[in-house]
């Protein structure tokens, strides 16, 4: 059958689909709060009864913590075989004063800018997820069955750090590996241009605290003579970068690539705004690295932040004491090849180089995760751009993402496979946040999207 078929199909299903998606979110799966543990085993059983409906194999699939829920389908001899990815469970609600009406009663609301799907999960990740099954579901209405093998795989514990997720990985590696996999949990550039995200920064943390006395001191008795571990931990951080914005940890930019020209050119063609972007926070003027563009900065270059420092007296009123210790978090956005556990060691050596005498350092154990970066010439990268273009009316383009998602190395280091990561969420959508919402129209054109993705792929 025609795609336009399979399009008007979509079109004329959307309040049904809508209604599907709103039971889903009626769900409160929230994986972080042990209390919720049987409605997120509710939310696996929902999605293996929806898949089932569509004549798709699926079940719920035990771990040490939430359940997966993985479903299989065939597709004609030698088509390709795709993985499509998401989460079923959601961010907990707090704080409940701030929502406007109960984060698990969802509804279509309009608003200004047009309708919206309000409720917790309606763009992370439940209405992403839902896009690509409705896409599912028209091409086999229409069609009878679906153009590509494919493999579902749904995860339970996204939102509390995947803990259960690369034990399953390994153990079912034969049967979740495919040539590519869809992660459908990122946005939309600026709310209006597709994207595809390729490029994904890794992370690594520390948490340290440097110690002095053996107690905190009277600062009229000793100010002066006792060294003050605050003073040797500003000092320290103060010359985490130099004056152009470049991190001085030894070894830092060891494994930082250079962007490619082609990539650079579609990202120059984006128009990105870094006054809008700024201005919108507050903000007027770009403050990393001199050398870099802003998006070459949020989406291809690594940073060195301070995300809390504190130390010595810090309620009402005053208190003259040299504190014994001082702590702060730091963390690093990764790129390329740069090793989390090289950036560590450096980091900590780098910091106990520096220590006066009678200070010493303590670490505290984060962990940290490399950067991914996808390899694009799997035609399906082509083919799902020129998909999301010919719907969206505006070119998609390949970008980055300033912020982590781990699944994607994950699929790289376990599975051996590549992911396309196209999403339709905006950044108003508040996740995480109270009042979180997904647009009618980003629900309806990322159904769409996928089946023009489906298409191509037959």
């Amino acid at each position: 059958m025609p795609l336009k078929d399979v399009l008007a199909r979509i079109d004329a299903d959307l309040p049904a689909a809508t209604d599907r998606l709103l039971d889903l979110l009626r769900v409160p799966s929230i994986s972080t709060d042990p209390a919720f543990k049987a409605d997120c085993q509710t939310a696996a059983e929902w999605l293996v009864s929806d898949l089932a409906s569509m004549g798709i194999t699926a079940s719920v699939r035990p771990t040490s913590g939430h359940p997966m829920v993985v479903g299989h389908v065939d597709g004609p001899e030698n088509s390709p075989h795709v993985l499509f990815y998401g989460h079923y469970d959601v961010q907990p609600v707090d704080p409940l004063s701030l929502w406007h009406s109960d984060p698990f009663d969802p509804r279509v609301e309009d608003t200004p800018k047009g309708k919206v799907i309000r409720g917790r999960g309606a763009a992370d990740d439940k209405g992403q997820l839902m896009t690509f099954l409705e896409a599912c579901r028209a091409w086999k209405a229409v069609n009878g069955s679906l153009p590509c093998r494919i493999t579902f795989l749904f995860e339970g514990e996204e939102e509390s750090g995947s803990p259960s997720l690369i034990p399953f990985l390994r153990d079912n590696a034969d049967e979740l590996r495919a040539d590519v996999a869809l992660i459908c949990d990122t946005g939309m550039f600026q709310d209006t241009a597709p994207a595809i995200i390729t490029m994904l920064r890794g992370m690594a943390r520390e948490e340290f605290t440097i110690n002095a006395a053996t107690r905190d001191l009277h600062s009229g008795m000793y100010g002066g003579p006792a060294i003050n571990p605050i003073r040797v931990l500003t000092r320290i951080l103060g010359g985490l970068h130099d004056d152009h914005g470049h991190v001085t940890v030894p070894g830092f930019y060891e494994g930082v690539p250079e962007l490619p020209d082609a990539i650079r050119a579609q990202w120059q063609n984006l128009a990105f705004d870094h006054a809008t972007f700024l201005g919108d926070v507050g903000l007027s003027q770009p403050a990393g690295e001199d050398d870099r563009t802003p998006l070459e900065m949020i989406w291809s270059r690594p940073t060195a932040e301070i995300n809390g420092i504190w130390g010595g007296y810090t309620g009402e009123g005053f208190k003259t004491v040299l504190p014994a210790e001082a702590h702060a978090k730091i963390s690093f956005r990764l790129v390329g090849q740069q090793d989390p556990d090289a950036i560590s060691r450096n980091f900590r050596d780098w910091v106990t180089a520096q220590l006066p005498p009678d200070c010493r350092v303590e670490w505290k154990e984060l962990g940290g995760a490399a950067a991914s970066q996808m390899q694009i010439d799997h035609p399906l990268f082509e083919q799902t751009r020129h998909a999301l273009t010919e719907e969206w009316g505006t070119p998609a383009s390949y970008v980055g993402c300033g912020g982590s998602i781990p699944i994607a190395g994950y699929f790289q280091s376990i599975l051996g496979m590549e992911s396309i990561l196209a999403g339709f969420g905006r950044d108003d959508d508040q996740i995480h946040s109270p009042n979180e919402k997904y647009d009618m129209e980003c629900f309806h054109k990322g159904i769409r999207s996928w089946a023009r993705v489906l298409d191509k792929l037959s």
